[in-house]
Formats: structure tokens, sequence, C-alpha cells
């Protein structure tokens, strides 16, 4: 009688974790990733009292788990200058006269006296999770500098997409438009 109370006593904990186990469903996402826009938010600049930043916020989802690049990953494809150095690509576009149209802006840097382009795409860090479970989704928010001190046009929206580390590109999402005018 004692011995059949000890295994029953060792083998119903060992049923509760096996089926508290089973129940937890891995998700399962294709292996391409996945966008859906969430907001831009805008942030104000209180020293030149303009909203000349804002937080892109989006949610994604990966079947395999390959996002991210680490710091080191800088040799093919990933090198700088090359379509896969940058993870999450965000172009912005003006709506000049009622027509939406691409801009890359640029600033003049006086040290060198030239103007040089400024990037809004950006490097996601590594988000693989360790272990077997490889499926991930979250959210992704990117603080980003959208005023174009070239344009007297003061609306604009954002396309953008990300890469993981397959070449797998998501699909393109666009922000609303947003209304870039100075705080009053």
């Amino acid at each position: 009688m004692m011995k059949i109370s000890i295994k029953i006593r060792l083998f119903l904990p060992l049923v509760v974790i096996l089926a508290t186990i089973s129940c937890n469903r891995t998700e399962e996402f294709p292996l391409e990733p996945a966008i859906s826009f969430i907001e831009f938010e805008k942030l104000l600049n209180v020293t030149d009292n303009i909203y000349d930043r804002g937080v892109l916020k989006f949610k994604f989802t990966d079947g395999d788990g390959d996002i991210g690049l680490r710091k080191s990953d800088t040799f093919p494809p990933f090198h700088p200058g090359s379509k896969y150095y940058y993870n999450l690509v965000i172009d912005y576009y003006e709506v000049r006269n009622g027509v939406e149209t691409y801009v890359p802006l640029v600033f003049y840097n006086a040290n060198t006296q030239q103007f040089d382009t400024v990037y809004l795409s950006a490097r996601i860090p590594m988000l693989t999770p360790e272990g077997s479970n490889k499926p991930i989704s979250g959210e992704i928010h990117d603080t980003i500098f959208i005023y174009n001190y070239n344009s007297p046009f003061d609306t604009l929206f954002l396309k953008f997409y990300i890469v993981d580390r397959a070449l797998n590109e998501s699909n393109v999402e666009r922000t609303d438009y947003i209304v870039r005018r100075d705080a009053l």
C-alpha cells in the first residue's frame, strides 16, 4: 500500500507537467516576416518648438525567428552600402501639391561642406529566441527623424518593411499622413 502511494505522488506531478507542456501550443507563422502598422507618434522638440521626430510603431511575425542582425554582421550580404545592410527599410514621402512623392532627405554638413543623405532605415538587433521554438511575434518601436528643413511641404508619410536573415522581405506598410506643423 505504501509503495503505490509513493508512485502516485511521483507520477501525478509528472502528468500535470506533461499536460501543461502539451497545452502550450507553438504558434505557427509563415517563414517570411509579416508586419502591420500600429501608429506614428510625433515628438515635440521643445528647444526648437517643432515636431522633428516621431516613434514608428508596428507589429511583426516571423515563422523561423530569424529577425535581427548582430553588430558584427557586416560581411556580404549585410555589408555597409548593400541592399541588406539595413533590415528595417524606411522611405520618406511628402505630399506635394496633392502628389505623393518619394523624397531623399539631405542636410548640409558644414564640416565636409557637402550635402549628406539622412537614412531613416535601421538595423534591428538580433531577436531570435533561444531553444527549438523559433516562431516570434512582437512590436517594434523606432524613433526617427521626420523634419525636412529643405521643404515647404508639411504633410508626409513613411513606407517601410523588414528583411530577415534569409533575405525574405515582409510586406510593405505605410503610415497615415503625418502633418509636421510647428508647435503653437
